[in-house]
């Protein structure tokens, strides 16, 4: 009886031996030894910083000089429903007085951005858990279609006020009234219809839309560019994606 016993176990550890076994399921700390799981707090951390260095990093760059003016990602040209206006303008002879508007709306942007970054960051800086997730785990621009979404509202409230200030200091609105006078008095020999956009509208949509295209681009390169990640929690975050 022994033997046969005896033999019945070496049949097995030799069948044993013959299998393909799986070695690290078993051991999931082995696994966590590499890659580090993080917390909910760290999740949201990390994006918030994300965020933070975008934000900080593209206001930088819209609110510096020709920030908007000679980026032609963001540029402000002449409002859209005013085109016909620059048209019968520069076949006027007004191409300067054009230029100058177009260069002020730009203007207008860049000093707006310069006091929005409290107000912008103030804005996007809200999340949940579950939100924090879904970003981290969704597309390039998934951080900035998120805000784009759920703060847009906002943001033009609060832009907008700013941007009439700037537009007040770059004197964009004295540019304006003598090319829409000039026009509207065209008109009266041309038959065409009077225009009167509102500046302060156009130019507070196109800065926050600028703002938005930078921010997308800072976002893209910390998800894929290691070296746009500048601070610990960054590289653990995105390290782990």
């Amino acid at each position: 009886m022994k033997r046969i016993t005896f033999f019945a176990v070496v049949i097995f550890l030799t069948s044993c031996a013959e299998l393909s076994i799986p070695t690290t399921f078993p051991f999931p700390q082995a696994q966590s030894s590499t890659t580090p799981k993080l917390t909910s707090a760290e999740v949201v951390e990390g994006l918030k910083e994300a965020l933070k260095v975008g934000a900080k990093n593209s206001t930088a760059l819209a609110s510096k000089v020709d920030g908007f003016y000679k980026n032609p990602k963001i540029f402000i040209p002449f409002p859209p429903e005013a085109e016909k206006v620059k048209e019968k303008l520069i076949d006027a002879g007004f191409n300067k007085q054009v230029d100058r508007f177009t260069l002020t709306l730009n203007r207008a942007a860049e000093e707006a951005t310069k006091k929005a970054l409290p107000i912008f960051t103030d804005a996007i800086f809200k999340m949940t858990f579950t939100e924090a997730m879904s970003i981290l785990n969704g597309p390039d621009n998934a951080a900035t279609e998120y805000f784009r979404k759920t703060t847009s509202d906002n943001l033009y409230k609060a832009f907008k006020p700013v941007v009439s200030d700037a537009i007040k200091t770059v004197k964009l609105t004295s540019y304006w009234e003598p090319i829409a006078t000039t026009y509207n008095r065209l008109t009266i020999i041309t038959g065409g219809k009077a225009v009167n956009p509102d500046l302060e509208d156009y130019v507070t949509r196109k800065a926050i839309d600028g703002l938005f295209v930078l921010i997308e681009q800072e976002e893209q390169k910390i998800r894929k560019d290691p070296a746009a990640r500048v601070t610990d929690i960054l590289k653990k975050v995105f390290g782990n994606m």
